[in-house]
């Protein structure tokens, strides 16, 4: 027994020595306590990471891509769904100093490396330009300044502290903090530094470099989508290729905050940027009027399209039916930019991606727990929390007993600046009828007319009178007086159980 006890100490002591071996090899330090026993000690020849051979691209002829893309995360943040990957970006700079503009996520750190390593190819890094702090770009800064341990930091002061936060490193006596319009001369290169507060961390920098008019812009001009070989915008179709995936990145990480995008905006048109390079998706140097008049779009919230969206939430298929109804007759109406989306099978952040693109809206829910499908709730309040403005909504509810999905909407809906409303609210009990069907027809004629510039049938949502509520199951009856004895159609309650909502 004192022998297996004996072996299995040994083993796991081996084990931890070569692990800790390993990882003093990755950081570039050593494990051992003299210069005798690291003499001794044989050196490991191979790669100090197993990527690959390092995948790295000139921007220009001195800038390059070091980043890497991978296609293993299902979700970005723990939220966003990606199924076409995503691209980690960091660029660095090669004059009489060297310059790395930011790092990457933790997933692709061994590429990240074996391409930094390639570029550098033996030369220091003397400094590290810090533009955004959020960890998908910054997971690498450690490693970093372990490897080049006399690189500069170069960030500003609350960078500095959230760089505290998620490392709790000091790099007090490596650090130049700059602020808006600082320069940092690297020889024939010099980068300006331009600030972005809630673009969308409020420690967001930008660096601008006057030789090749490149914008190294953090997470602004961004989106979802691995890199396919391709480095550049002008080497995929990206209008229909890419676009809803930058703009369901925009709308979604960054929508929240136009004005302060907007502000950004107006800087930029104040230099000559030549090149946009984000930290994800393609690096931009043709057409930047294209995507900078996409981006002015989103974050003054003007509607990229005259076009509808139409969602619905619907349990046994009456008010789905109702949706494809209204869809078909805007189609009829000669509307043919029309979009439809079960509530309940669309993730939030295509729904937020497409309401950023179209002009009208219209919303078909049916009454659930006596109010919004839950789903569809769900839906306007992610509408409401991303400060999307200026659209026009049209309202359509379903129930077997109380429909009242509408009004409740509409309260979520007047909350967001510059709602409109076009049309009639259509109600219906279970499944559409006849009369249902002439209603859908003249709401999608409605919506059509204003679309083309005709004067809309009703510019506001019909509410209801006085209602009065079922305090035992929740029932509503519309009248201004409510008979003395009337009895709840569902609980079968007396008047003396209602209760007067408004």
């Amino acid at each position: 027994m004192a022998a297996e006890f004996g072996r299995r100490e040994f083993l796991k002591a081996a084990a931890a020595g070569a692990a800790g071996t390993a990882v003093a090899t990755m950081l570039g330090g050593s494990v051992f306590a003299s210069e005798e026993k690291a003499a001794s000690a044989p050196e490991f020849a191979g790669k100090k990471k197993f990527a690959g051979i390092g995948s790295a691209r000139n921007v220009t002829e001195d800038i390059y891509y070091v980043g890497a893309s991978e296609k293993r995360t299902e979700l970005f943040e723990n939220v966003y769904p990606i199924p076409r990957g995503v691209a980690y970006n960091s660029y660095v700079i090669l004059d009489e100093k060297t310059a790395l503009i930011d790092t990457v996520d933790r997933s692709v750190t061994g590429q990240f490396f074996e391409n930094l390593l390639g570029v550098l190819d033996g030369r220091e890094l003397d400094y590290l330009v810090v533009n955004h702090m959020e960890p998908d770009h910054s997971s690498a800064i450690t490693e970093v300044l372990v490897r080049y341990p006399n690189a500069k930091v170069v960030l500003t002061e609350l960078a500095a502290a959230i760089l505290n936060q998620f490392f709790a490193t000091d790099i007090a006596d490596r650090a130049i903090m700059v602020k808006e319009g600082d320069t940092l001369s690297l020889g024939k290169h010099t980068l300006t530094f331009v600030t972005a507060p809630m673009v969308h961390w409020p420690e967001v920098m930008m660096s601008y470099d006057d030789v090749s008019g490149a914008l190294f812009s953090a997470d602004a001009f961004g989106s979802f989508g691995a890199l396919n070989g391709n480095l550049f915008a002008d080497e995929v179709n990206f209008e229909t290729e890419w676009l809803a995936d930058a703009r369901r990145y925009y709308c979604n990480i960054v929508g929240k905050y136009g004005k302060n995008v907007q502000d950004v905006l107006a800087k930029a048109a104040t230099v000559d940027i030549k090149m946009l390079c984000p930290t994800h998706g393609p690096v931009w140097r043709e057409n930047l009027g294209w995507i900078l008049e996409k981006y002015d779009k989103w974050s003054s919230y003007t509607p990229e399209e005259d076009a509808v969206m139409v969602v619905y939430g619907s349990v046994y298929g009456g008010t789905e039916s109702a949706a494809n109804m209204v869809a078909a007759q805007l189609s009829q109406a000669g509307i043919s930019n029309v979009s439809v989306f079960d509530v309940s099978k669309t993730h939030v952040s295509e729904l937020i991606g497409e309401a950023f693109r179209v002009s009208h809206i219209v919303l078909a829910s049916i009454t659930y727990n006596m109010g919004i499908f839950t789903p569809m709730k769900n839906f306007l309040l992610d509408l409401e929390a991303h400060n999307l403005e200026n659209r026009t909504f049209s309202l359509i509810e379903s129930g077997s007993w109380s429909p009242i999905a509408a009004r409740q909407m509409k309260e979520i809906l007047d909350r967001i600046k510059g709602t409109r409303y076009v049309g009639e609210t259509v109600t219906f009990l279970s499944s559409p009828s006849e009369s249902t069907y002439d209603s859908l027809a003249a709401l999608a004629q409605a919506v059509a007319g204003d679309l083309q510039g005709e004067a809309p049938a009703e510019e506001a949502v019909t509410e209801k009178g006085t209602v009065w509520k079922c305090k035992v199951c929740g029932y509503e009856y519309e009248g201004e007086e409510l008979p003395e004895d009337y009895v709840c159609p569902v609980c079968g309650v007396g008047p003396d159980q209602f209760e007067k909502i408004s």
